[in-house]
């Protein structure tokens, strides 16, 4: 099984909690893995309450399905599926991956709404 901080770090830092999520091919290992990494974001939601409400399963999810967007496809597909997530800009990796234009025009977007 993979374990999630298996050095039980204070800090960590996103590859220290999403590489090894990312390297994981059974149902059982990933809900392992993620009930682990809920009850590390939970922690921090109990010492500071986030102000947008998001519960620590909807942040988890969140963080991994972004995170898996930095991977190839099939990795990509492979932890939505294992992990019930999605990326949070571009959705669904089934639907397709954007290209380095469209991924662009997004990001500039997003950027002039700030």
């Amino acid at each position: 099984m993979t374990k999630f901080n298996p050095e039980g770090k204070e800090v960590l830092t996103h590859g220290d909690c999403f590489h090894p999520a990312m390297k994981i091919t059974e149902q059982e290992d990933a809900d392992q893995y993620f009930k682990e990494y809920v009850a590390h974001i939970q922690g921090h939601l109990n010492k500071e309450p986030n102000k947008d409400g998001m519960t620590a399963e909807q942040i988890a999810r969140v963080n991994l399905g972004y995170f898996a967007g930095y991977y190839d496809n099939e990795t990509r597909i492979r932890v939505e599926r294992l992990f019930s997530c999605s990326h949070p800009i571009f959705g669904n990796a089934k639907n397709g991956t954007p290209t380095a234009e469209e991924a662009f025009a997004v990001g500039a977007k997003m950027g002039s709404t700030l």
